[in-house]
């Protein structure tokens, strides 16, 4: 099918466009912004890593600084974990600066990060930051909105829309041809950004570059580059149904408000409303409670443990924990532990379970939205989605979990139970713990994750192609 009508049609718009200096100043304008995001985005990346490994070093220095001691002392003089942001995360900040990159890690205690960066922040942060995916989701389609209200709508009002109809083009060519011309102007910005992200992406990663990430970066591109050629669909049919340009601009700015605005925090507000999470305090103060309810491990009169204690001298037929043939306070403390990593992850698994119905309510909402569709995808391949957040957690809790049983198993095998005796053990045994590393989620567990975001912006596509030639048969020049 040749497209040689459709491709005139775009020309005359792009021409037409840029003949309005209003065009050239608001491109100019969002050409600086993006500038600006790009730098932003490369700062918040390099310092936030920076810090991250600076002190990710440190904490380790100081673990293996340690000199000989007790095992369980060192179990709670702790760890940290960091997290290492990727380099999508340059481009979008998603939930980055209100969510912490790094948690202290101790015996019977599970923390939550800390140190995010709007905890350092002024209150312009609560507007949100201004990143390379804030200006392709949000400003770009208002810029498109500007750029096509009148697309069709200013020919009617002209007359010449009359003229083009009667010479042979049908209103399928003039759609097409408008909605080519709009995505040519918005390429101007989009095309050169998208090299600037590629570019700075492969420095960051010193242009050795894996599958995984590779395949990151090519839908981070593909979905927002489809999100934008949906909004400018959404021009062409609104302008070709109004009936003055006033009536498209009116139009296709409450739809924007609809889409970027309005929609995304009703939805936050429905989602959480129905399925209400308990807070912080609450959430810590239910573990904290059913932990006592089994026993207090560092309580010798615990009945819990006093029962442990029992069942340990009748089977190894002693009197005395004294005349164990293993440390006793490292069986005990290994047996809390285990209780505190049970009743945590239970709770947390609840909690999870409420927060999951949330963002499936947001996520089933993309088929209302494709705002929250294209902000759902562009966060989870970036990395800096809630998801994400809670990977990170989990990872770290099991690493937690690990240094401290590995601590305790040192204490069951080197602390004699006789008193007498010294309890400590060399310091050398500090480096059979591991240092911790974040891996982030990969590509496969992103897209099953996110599977309705992807569908809802593929069916959004599709019905607006559909609305085309629905709309090609009934339109009228008047």
């Amino acid at each position: 099918m040749s497209l040689h009508v459709e491709i005139l049609i775009a020309k005359h718009l792009k021409n037409s466009a840029f003949k309005n200096s209003a065009v050239f100043i608001i491109t100019f304008f969002i050409g600086i912004l993006l500038a600006y995001a790009v730098f932003s985005g490369w700062e918040n990346y390099t310092n936030q890593n920076e810090t991250s490994a600076k002190y990710q070093h440190e904490s380790r220095e100081d673990w293996l600084k340690n000199p000989d001691k007790n095992p369980h002392r060192m179990a709670h003089y702790g760890n940290f974990a960091f997290r290492k942001s990727t380099s999508l995360s340059v481009f979008e900040f998603g939930m980055e600066p209100f969510f912490g990159n790094a948690i202290f890690l101790e015996a019977h205690k599970q923390n939550t990060a800390n140190f995010s960066e709007a905890g350092f922040s002024n209150s312009m942060l609560r507007f949100g930051e201004i990143s390379i995916a804030m200006i392709l989701q949000i400003l770009l389609p208002l810029l498109i909105f500007f750029f096509g209200f009148n697309s069709v709508a200013a020919e009617r009002e002209n007359g010449t829309l009359k003229l083009l109809l009667s010479q042979g083009i049908n209103w399928k060519q003039l759609l097409l041809g408008k909605t080519l011309g709009i995505a040519s102007v918005i390429m101007i910005l989009f095309i050169p950004t998208i090299i600037v992200l590629v570019f700075i992406w492969l420095v960051l990663q010193s242009f050795t570059i894996s599958f995984d990430e590779t395949i990151k970066m090519i839908l981070f591109i593909v979905f927002h580059f489809l999100y934008l050629i949906f909004f400018c669909v959404i021009a062409v049919l609104i302008s070709a149904l109004s009936k003055t340009s006033k009536k498209a601009l009116i139009s296709l700015i409450g739809i924007w408000l609809l889409f970027t605005i309005i929609l995304p925090r009703v939805t936050q507000a429905i989602g959480a409303y129905i399925f209400e999470a308990p807070s912080k305090i609450e959430f810590n103060s239910n573990i904290e409670k059913d932990i006592l309810k089994q026993g207090d491990s560092h309580n010798p009169n615990d009945l819990h443990y006093k029962a442990i204690k029992d069942s340990l001298l009748a089977v190894y037929k002693v009197d005395s924990v004294q005349k164990l043939p293993f440390n006793y306070s490292g069986f005990i403390m290994t047996e809390g532990e285990k209780i505190s990593a049970r009743i945590y992850n239970r709770h947390l698994d609840t909690l999870l379970h409420v927060y999951q119905k949330q963002n499936s309510f947001s996520r089933a909402m993309s088929f209302l939205n494709p705002y929250i569709a294209m902000k759902n995808l562009s966060m989870a391949l970036s990395n800096t989605d809630y998801d994400s957040y809670i990977d990170f957690q989990k990872q770290a809790e099991t690493y937690r979990y690990n240094m401290a049983q590995k601590m305790n198993a040192l204490q069951i095998k080197y602390i004699s139970n006789d008193k007498s005796k010294p309890a400590l053990i060399g310091k050398d045994h500090w480096a059979e713990v591991k240092e911790f590393h974040y891996e982030p989620k990969g590509i496969r567990a992103i897209l099953k994750n996110e599977i309705t975001s992807v569908i809802s912006l593929f069916l959004w596509i599709s019905l607006l192609f559909i609305l085309i030639k629905i709309a090609s048969k009934n339109l009228k020049a008047i």
